[in-house]
């Protein structure tokens, strides 16, 4: 495996940017906890639950440009550009949507929504004020999501990583100063997180767009060009997009309801999970741009009819992260209470997060490894049908109703629940295994024109 140059090259030129943009990401979104956690666990669990509402929005944008990254991939392997303009307006199209209907509901009943979460008045109104800000983003989000999974899927990885960066820093600086009120500003806490987040994302659609047009980048597409689908077209990017953007809605929804059961369990609870998993995506990094390359570097294959490559360059993928995930997990447990100490919170909140990244920790193998199965290797073949069944299963026969079962009937502690869902990660897993064992996710979708 070690040997092969060529699959090594293509991993490290579209995984490293894709690894810097993550690690980035996660390290000033953990900055941005640290920064509201010295506002205390009531604006903790505030943020983490608002975010919950973009943590849903994000997979249904996930789950639109992952269908349309499915074709795009494949399409550049093929050489046909025509055809993957005419994915980025669909992936447009439907992004758009419902975006929009996210940012009336979080700017029309922000407090009604949190509700749901949690029964704690104090950390629904200060989620309240923070949803309602940050929700002027959505749409630019949604844009900046469709064009830079298109931009990914044909390896070009650099510029998505740049704008991401250069957005992050933006919203770290702004939410720095607002939060605290250094320079002058005024003193105001999560709001000032809220407007910092705000802007960057909308800025961040700038940032992104003007290099596509400037340097007439593949997918610098007139609107016209991003129409004129035939039936056909549309018809097998349903097929395939479809089940991709079901999965990850209900995916989310199963993670949100986790985030419902830790909350209602109480607020250290919740706090203790939103830290943990704060850390836990920061550990995420590596391997999401190893399962992003893999999904890129398989849709190239098989739409260059390189089918026995493509089984390749999957088992080195898995094999990658799963040796990976034992490690990175090793380094976690061991540093758990070195990281924690950045944080000023109730010793009840310390003790629960602690013992809940321990089970993170441990279980962080299993999880990475999913993520390369489904997401690299299921989907980038087009068996995405095969993907949804298998994430839903697991999640709504096995994981949620062991959080139910851990929390409301037998009134474990957070962490004793969070450990019972990871059952869902190990079914998931095993069948995962055996799908991808058989050699059946491999199908060529793109033979006929658009």
């Amino acid at each position: 495996m070690f040997q092969d140059r060529e699959y090594f090259n293509s991993l490290r030129k579209i995984a490293v940017p894709i690894i810097i943009q993550q690690f980035v990401w996660s390290a000033l979104n953990l900055l941005d906890v640290v920064m509201i956690g010295q506002l205390g666990d009531a604006s903790v669990a505030g943020v983490g639950l608002a975010n919950q509402v973009f943590f849903l929005l994000t997979f249904l944008l996930f789950g639109t440009s992952s269908g349309a990254a499915v074709f795009t991939a494949q399409y550049w392997g093929k050489g046909d550009v025509t055809s993957i303009r005419k994915v980025l307006g669909l992936s447009l199209g439907v992004s758009f949507v419902g975006s929009l209907l996210f940012t009336v509901v979080a700017v029309a009943i922000p407090n009604t929504v949190l509700s749901i979460y949690s029964r704690d008045p104090e950390v629904i109104a200060i989620g309240g004020r923070y949803l309602r800000i940050v929700a002027i983003s959505y749409i630019p989000t949604a844009v900046t999501f469709a064009y830079g999974s298109v931009l990914r899927s044909i390896g070009n990885t650099r510029l998505p990583m740049i704008t991401t960066v250069i957005a992050l820093v933006i919203k770290t600086a702004i939410s720095y100063v607002l939060i605290f009120g250094h320079f002058g500003a005024p003193v105001m806490g999560v709001e000032g997180a809220a407007i910092g987040t705000a802007v960057a994302r909308v800025l961040q659609i700038f940032i992104l767009i003007i290099p596509i047009y400037t340097q007439k980048l593949p997918i610098a597409a007139k609107l016209k060009e991003m129409g004129g689908f035939s039936p056909e077209f549309v018809k097998a990017y349903i097929k395939v997009g479809l089940p991709v953007m079901v999965q990850e809605v209900l995916w989310s929804l199963g993670m949100s309801t986790y985030n419902l059961v830790y909350a209602h369990i109480g607020t250290q609870s919740i706090a203790a999970v939103n830290i943990a998993g704060t850390i836990e995506n920061l550990a995420f990094v590596i391997f999401i741009g190893i399962s992003d390359a893999c999904a890129v570097i398989i849709g190239n294959q098989i739409g260059a009819n390189n089918e026995a490559n493509a089984k390749r360059y999957a088992r080195y993928s898995l094999t990658l992260v799963t040796l990976g995930g034992f490690l990175v997990g090793v380094l976690i447990w061991l540093s758990s209470g070195l990281i924690l100490e950045l944080y000023e919170i109730s010793p009840e909140a310390h003790d629960f997060a602690i013992k809940v990244l321990t089970v993170m920790a441990f279980t962080l193998w299993v999880k990475v490894s999913n993520m390369t199965i489904i997401v690299g290797i299921l989907r980038s073949g087009g068996d995405t049908r095969y993907a949804l069944i298998l994430e839903m299963l697991t999640i709504w026969l096995v994981g949620v109703p062991l959080a139910l079962l851990g929390a409301f009937v037998f009134h474990l502690p957070v962490y004793w629940v969070v450990l019972m869902v990871a059952a869902e990660e190990l079914c998931k897993y095993i069948i995962g295994l055996q799908r991808f064992a058989t050699g059946r996710w491999v199908n060529n979708l793109v033979q006929h024109a658009a």
